[in-house]
């Protein structure tokens, strides 16, 4: 069994050997505790107790394979090798491990292999998105940062460190100096806080990681007594573990997440669930508060706890533990849940102590030059060939047309057209008469071309007083202002709103069609046509302007006739109608008469006859001796005799 060393109480005669390792330390990466594997076929193992998808990796007895297999290293290397991909060594792994803001396992208890494999998922998406550190030199590859800092010792000994334990931004070249430092007592030791909240579980201890000063006294030399046994490193001053109910089993994530996604839920474990949030966070911030003067006499502040849990201890008023804080750290290695059992908080406390003895720790190996050099290469040719940078390409060339700033008259003018379009478009004559009396002559005639910054593709004023089918304006535009008719519409160009016009010129070809084709309404075009009867001599009206005909007095007055004529015809028509609907009626109260004659007389004739109390009708007596079917027939008919009759009477009372 290899000799384990406290990361604050190193041999001296170890120390003063130590340099650090410049592959491994001139990094900016994390985590491994133990170096990284020699990748090659002769450490390739294939027995029982080895694991061929995690390179060969071997096992001492059965209990460490089957712990192996659970692993998230191994579910990982399983994953990554279905889809294609080639497996990693634990220290790789681990590295992609520190590319995650919290743990493999932050969010899921040992029994939720679910959300574990889930995790694992998302760390095979994320495998591509690791931050690479920058190498100096140019085409080398980019090698991953490591979480620990390894240091060597000849002939064949190498220590590792956590990187998290010196202070932040160190230099690589510190690194032996800073770790020195560590090795001297300081007067009540070194102490550490570590809090550690997932799924309402929450565990926090305040550790004394390094004995006091005063507890290094050297033994003198002419003493009797046995010396006493040397106190731990590691004591635990101060801890607290409690539960509350904020996560629904099986399902994963807290209630405010939940409540944040999907809106708030009105369940009553919901509202169970609200408040344990509530009082797990007022009991951390309570206890933080108790642990105050020890907190601020502690060296680090080990947190584990995700994005939303972090805001627990940070970032609120009268917080003890500042968001800024250089001496907040994160654990650089997976994590289990705190978890409680039977209502006891054992596991709580079991990980605490694991997460601590891991930090405090220094990893120990045993390789000998040769085989640090052939890791060394066997690790660089793993490492992903650089890309090639694209050649920049130069924006000197291309420039972007500048906006063109308008003076003041061309924003008047333009507002000036946009006044005219509008009031033609709506239809306000008498404000348009004022506006052309004033601005006749900035605006160019009533025959301009309309300009194209306006985006209207119509050419002249008539065209668009046409199209919105106000015939006023048109009639105005026409007689007063004299418009041209005969503009034609730009080629090309068809109206979406022409499609359901009711234009008789539709099928006419874009580059032919005049305002008279863009007229939606019978009435604008009876404008233009009168227009062109009363002064045919102002432009060629049945040519160039595509109006059919001339519409004068005369043929308003013959139409108006024809129309007059129509309705009379109808009238009479309906007269007739009305005519023979009443000598219908009137055959069938008729022949309603005679038939109610008969039974009438048949019922005098069997007066005689026994009679039933109350008597009888005339009508039940017809029916007498008849089917059901008959009868029915015979109600019918009945029925409808008096419908007729009845409606006779009332065309007779409104005559």
């Amino acid at each position: 069994m290899s000799q384990r060393y406290h990361v604050f109480s190193l041999p001296l005669d170890l120390f003063d050997t130590l340099t650090p390792r410049n592959l491994v330390t001139n990094q900016t990466a994390r985590h491994d505790p133990s170096p990284p594997p020699v990748v090659t076929k002769e450490q390739t193992s294939t027995s029982a107790r080895s694991c061929n998808v995690c390179l060969g990796t071997a096992f001492a007895d059965v209990d460490d394979q089957r712990s192996h297999f659970r692993s998230d290293w191994h579910r990982y290397n399983v994953k990554i090798r279905l889809k294609g991909g080639d497996p990693v060594s634990e220290l790789v792994f681990a590295q992609l491990v520190e590319g995650l803001e919290d743990s493999l396992s932050g969010s899921a208890s040992e029994d939720e292999s679910a959300d574990e494999s889930d995790t694992v998922d998302t760390l095979v998406t994320r495998v591509k998105r690791n931050v690479l550190s920058d190498i100096a030199e140019e085409g080398t590859p980019k090698v991953p940062a490591s979480a620990i800092i390894w240091f060597h010792s000849p002939p064949a000994t190498q220590i590792g460190i956590y990187r998290m334990l010196f202070p932040l931004e160190t230099p690589s070249a510190a690194y032996l100096s800073e770790l020195r430092e560590m090795q001297m007592p300081i007067e009540g030791g070194r102490k550490w806080a570590m809090f550690m909240v997932a799924g309402g579980h929450f565990a926090g201890a305040i550790v004394r990681v390094s004995r006091a000063a005063e507890e290094e006294a050297p033994v003198p030399a002419n003493a009797r007594k046995k010396p006493p046994k040397p106190k731990s490193e590691t004591i635990v001053m101060k801890h607290k573990t409690f539960h509350r109910y904020t996560t629904r089993r099986k399902q994963g994530g807290s209630q405010s997440t939940n409540d944040n996604s999907k809106g708030a839920a009105i369940s009553a474990g919901a509202m169970l669930r609200r408040y344990g949030e509530q009082a797990l966070r007022d009991d951390i911030r309570g206890l933080l508060q108790d642990w105050a003067e020890d907190i601020s006499e502690c060296e680090r502040i080990w947190i584990r706890a995700s994005v939303s849990n972090r805001r627990i201890f940070l970032d609120y008023e009268g917080c003890v533990i500042n968001k800024g804080d250089d001496r907040l750290r994160t654990f650089p290695f997976p994590t289990r849940r705190p978890v409680s059992l039977f209502g006891l908080h054992v596991l709580t406390q079991s990980e605490l102590s694991r997460c601590l003895l891991e930090l405090t720790q220094v990893k120990i190996s045993h390789l000998t030059e040769e085989d640090l050099h052939v890791q060394d290469e066997a690790f660089l040719a793993s490492l992903p060939k650089p890309k090639p940078q694209p050649t920049p390409v130069s924006t000197t060339d291309i420039t972007k047309p500048k906006p063109q700033r308008l003076t003041k008259e061309e924003e008047i003018y333009r507002e000036k057209w946009s006044r005219l379009l509008d009031m033609i478009t709506k239809g306000r004559l008498d404000p348009l008469k004022s506006f052309w009396e004033r601005e006749a002559e900035s605006i160019g005639g009533v025959n301009v071309a309309i300009p194209e910054w306006t985006g209207d593709r119509r050419v002249s004023l008539l065209q668009v007083a046409a199209q919105s089918g106000h015939e006023e304006i048109v009639r105005w535009l026409l007689y007063d202002l004299r418009a041209d008719p005969t503009i034609p519409v730009l080629a090309g160009w068809i109206k979406a709103e022409d499609a359901g016009g009711e234009s008789d010129m539709s099928d006419v070809p874009s580059s032919r069609r005049t305002a008279y084709d863009l007229a939606r309404s019978r009435a604008v075009r009876d404008v233009l046509r009168r227009c062109a009867a009363d002064h045919p001599d102002w432009w060629d009206w049945f040519g160039a302007a595509r109006v059919p005909s001339g519409l004068s007095k005369e043929k308003e007055e013959e139409r108006e006739d024809k129309r007059k004529q129509r309705r009379k015809g109808l009238k009479e028509r309906m007269r007739e109608r009305e005519a023979h609907e009443m000598l219908r009626s009137t055959a069938a109260e008729e022949a309603s008469g005679v038939m109610t004659s008969e039974p009438s007389k048949t019922q005098t004739e069997s007066r005689s006859g026994p009679q039933r109390l109350g008597g009888s009708s005339g009508a039940a007596d017809g029916v007498v001796g008849l089917t059901a079917e008959m009868k029915a027939k015979v109600e019918r008919e009945r029925r409808a005799r008096a419908a007729e009759t009845r409606l006779t009477l009332l065309s007779g009372q409104r005559r």
